[in-house]
């Protein structure tokens, strides 16, 4: 009977193995494509592989818009309620 700890080895031989398998096959597809613009006379940059990065203008935070004067606590108005306004009239907690 095979025990767990043996299971454990086969498998990490394995995943060495399909490392390696990997790495060969990813760098013969490299030498292939490195062929193939070699025989077309073509560059990196005839491939147009150069993506724009799309560059985002960190967000505001957003005011808050009910407080709890008992306890000090906000909420925003986003999202799920907070469990203090629960069952109460968000307008009696309105910051105005």
């Amino acid at each position: 009977m095979t025990t767990y700890q043996e299971y454990k080895a086969k498998i990490a031989e394995l995943e060495n193995l399909a490392e390696s398998a990997r790495k060969n096959e990813i760098s013969q597809a490299k030498e292939k494509v490195a062929a193939i613009m070699r025989e077309h006379g073509l560059t990196v940059a005839d491939l147009g592989g150069v993506a724009k990065v799309k560059t985002s203008k960190p967000r505001a935070p957003v005011p808050t818009k009910y407080r709890d004067d008992a306890t000090g606590q906000t909420w925003t108005g986003r999202g799920r309620a907070p469990k203090w306004l629960e069952g109460k009239n968000k307008d009696d907690y309105l910051i105005k």
